[in-house]
């Protein structure tokens, strides 16, 4: 009898405990149907009687988005009005021209026509200025979607009357849409005598695919060494992120985990291929922009040690989004999980759910992260991002550069030079003389731009905090004395930031000739971390005491 009631009463605080959590989950789902109640009530009062017509689907629609923003950046709702843009984040495909079109102050210009587009094969060019879209007037209007405008079924033709720069008409351009595909990997070639070079923006569902076959086809031109960038790389889906590290990481390995409050979603994936290639060299690029997917690859080849990471540590992403269907046709992209690289740690930098009182967000400090190690024992941290093991300065530009590309005054004479220059020479040869540059810093003459220099906003600054400690009169005169000596100059500007403003503007041109592939390879000159490449494959011991534990 003694032996029942002291069980009995060893049970009583688990059933007060199982009572509390009923209670508990009870009362916040009667919270929440009070206050979906509330809202539905709220909205009929607002519909019946608010002083002018509302937008059911606008104002429901803001209501949620804001709703959202109180939890992290990556839980997005989708109306069924933008279920086109969820697929194309997704797949890397749509239903369209082949065009990027910036809309801006009721202009509408083409600012990238991607290679075997319809744009591209019906002669659209850069800087072309779109006036109408099937007979549909749309100059000097905001109200008017692009976008939507120029995408529709496969097949369809639409019809686009354009100003083009040289041309005293307009000139129409018949169109017939087509399945425009995204590409992840724009550009990749051989760079130098036996390194290849694979740059991979994006984590669509075709990524794995376009990296293998780089990869191969690379190694069929002699590549001994490999540059991958994921600088820029905003990330994508998990499983690309899987596969692409799987090329370079032997079958059976684990790639990542991940972990959250529903537990049987929790999962740790390893490679399920055989790789490609584990011996290759690698040095993997990253920046500040390198998010997500991009991180998984690059925190698997630092901890498997497969490679050497160059650049800035990166975004710090470590969290992972589930689709989920809604009603309607709707959905949402909601944050479920954590993620965690074969080392154990977790580099997710920015802690969403401990908000300060403004309602802001803070990172992880220093203090609190935690030291991990690869597979060879290098110490490495979580809660912060991926730190490369060459660390490279960030890329700055000039006040000048930045006020001349915000006014997109590169563009406008790119395009200017475009119509007056019929050919150029290859991307990676094409260099404008100095002949060229005057004349481009006489086309500047009447242009409307300006900019503060770093010096006079410190002056500025200097300034304000004399007259907040009332000694501004008596240093007044040797203020504006300095002042008159360090106001900028826009023509000596010119000249002292020439070989900054010059690079820009032939990366600029070239693009009007070569696209987006182009660009990128002309950019390898002047690319810093992709000098360190290099360098660091020219010299393989220093490659290989980097990835050994100190």
């Amino acid at each position: 009898m003694r032996k029942y009631l002291r069980t009995a009463w060893l049970a009583l605080p688990l059933l007060a405990g199982l009572a509390l959590v009923s209670f508990r989950q009870d009362d916040r789902l009667f919270e929440i149907a009070k206050n979906l109640d509330i809202y539905a009530t709220l909205f009929k009062e607002l519909n019946a009687y608010y002083v002018d017509e509302i937008n059911p689907n606008k104002l429901i629609k803001s209501s949620i988005d804001n709703m959202l923003k109180t939890l992290d950046p990556y839980t997005v709702y989708y109306a069924e009005d933008d279920i086109e843009d969820y697929m194309t984040m997704t797949t890397g495909k749509y239903n369209g021209i082949g065009a990027m079109v910036s809309s801006a102050e009721g202009k509408h210009q083409v600012m990238m026509v991607y290679e075997g587009t319809p744009a591209q094969k019906a002669g659209l060019q850069l800087g072309d200025e779109i006036i109408k879209i099937n007979d549909v007037d749309i100059e000097n209007r905001e109200d008017f979607d692009t976008g939507k405008l120029l995408r529709g079924q496969t097949q369809t033709s639409v019809k686009l009357t354009i100003r083009r720069f040289g041309n005293p008409t307009p000139i129409v351009i018949n169109l017939s849409r087509d399945v425009v595909k995204v590409t992840n990997v724009p550009y990749y070639g051989m760079i130098a005598d036996g390194v290849g070079y694979i740059d991979l923006k994006d984590f669509t569902a075709t990524a794995s695919r376009e990296v293998r076959n780089a990869f191969q086809e690379l190694k069929g031109q002699g590549m001994k060494s490999l540059v991958l960038d994921l600088r820029d790389n905003p990330g994508g889906l998990l499983n690309m992120a899987i596969e692409i590290s799987n090329i370079f990481v032997a079958k059976g390995e684990e790639i990542v985990s991940t972990k959250g409050k529903v537990s049987e979603w929790n999962k740790t994936y390893t490679a399920y291929n055989p790789a490609l290639d584990t011996e290759i060299p690698m040095v993997v690029l990253t920046n500040n922009r390198s998010a997500s997917a991009a991180e998984i690859v690059a925190g698997v080849m630092q901890d498997y040690d497969r490679g050497v990471l160059i650049g800035q540590r990166t975004y710090g992403k470590g969290l992972v989004q589930t689709t989920r269907d809604l009603s309607f046709n709707t959905k949402m992209k909601i944050t479920t999980a954590k993620y965690y690289i074969p080392s154990g740690r977790c580099i997710q930098a920015i802690d969403y759910s401990h908000r300060n009182e403004d309602g802001s967000v803070g990172k992880l400090p220093d203090s609190l992260m935690t030291s991990f190690k690869t597979r060879n024992g290098r110490v490495v941290y979580d809660g912060g991002g991926i730190l490369p093991d060459i660390l490279t300065e960030r890329e700055t530009y000039s006040p000048l550069a930045i006020a001349l590309g915000r006014n997109r005054l590169f563009f406008d004479y790119a395009v200017e030079y475009h119509s007056k220059h019929a050919t150029i020479a290859t991307a990676a040869k094409f260099h404008l003389s100095d002949a060229e540059y005057d004349a481009f810093v006489k086309w500047l003459s009447d242009k409307e731009y300006d900019y503060t220099s770093q010096v006079e906003r410190d002056l500025a600054s200097l300034e304000e905090s004399a007259k907040k400690e009332k000694s501004y009169e008596s240093i007044q005169g040797q203020l504006a004395a300095l002042q008159s000596k360090l106001t900028h100059n826009k023509d000596n500007d010119l000249q002292l930031f020439k070989a900054e403003i010059k690079n820009i503007l032939e990366e600029e041109i070239i693009k009007h000739y070569y696209l987006e592939k182009g660009m990128r390879e002309a950019s390898f000159e002047e690319d810093e971390e992709v000098k360190q490449a290099l360098a660091l494959f020219k010299t393989p011991t220093r490659y290989k005491e980097i990835l050994q534990a100190k």
